[in-house]
């Protein structure tokens, strides 16, 4: 699964992880991140990917609805990109608008039965952005009602149809 996520608005008011190892790490999303729910239409629980831009991932396997939190075994480390672009670094063929950017490239390798998925994939996509105040943001794809909740199912909003 190959995803793409690109934050734009002024960075220098975003806390931004420095750069590090390509590494399994805990509670990325503490600190600005962006995640990947998947969720597979035979299987009662779900997938979370966790990407930081230090570089740090990780991908949690959940057997139910926040239950049975466990790291997924994969195949092999996602393959990440980070990327920041202040506005005057003429984005103009590859973003519009005239923010700054912090854009992440990922491909993920994900276990089986996800992997051999040829449709119904439901995915949830978020991002959590740390203000250099340290106060958290939520931000989503579709939100759930009430308080930001990235696993609840109502979040799960994208379908892939395998084409």
């Amino acid at each position: 699964m190959r995803v793409h996520f690109a934050l734009r608005g002024e960075l220098r008011r975003i806390r931004i992880p420095r750069a590090g190892p390509a590494v399994r790490a805990e509670e990325l999303w503490r600190h600005t991140c962006f995640e990947v729910f998947v969720r597979h239409p035979d299987v009662s629980g779900y997938l979370e990917c966790n990407f930081s831009p230090s570089g740090a991932w990780q991908v949690y396997r959940f057997s139910g609805y926040r239950q049975g939190m466990r790291p997924a075994e994969l195949p092999a480390p996602p393959e990440m990109t980070f990327e920041v672009r202040a506005r005057d670094q003429g984005l103009a063929a590859r973003v519009a608008g005239k923010d700054d950017v912090l854009m992440l490239e990922a491909l993920v390798h994900l276990p089986a039965p996800y992997a051999d998925a040829h449709r119904g994939l439901r995915l949830a996509l978020s991002a959590v952005v740390e203000e250099q105040t340290g106060a958290l943001s939520y931000w989503a794809l579709r939100h759930a009602p009430g308080r930001p909740d990235f696993h609840h199912p109502d979040a799960f909003a994208l379908t892939l149809d395998g084409t």
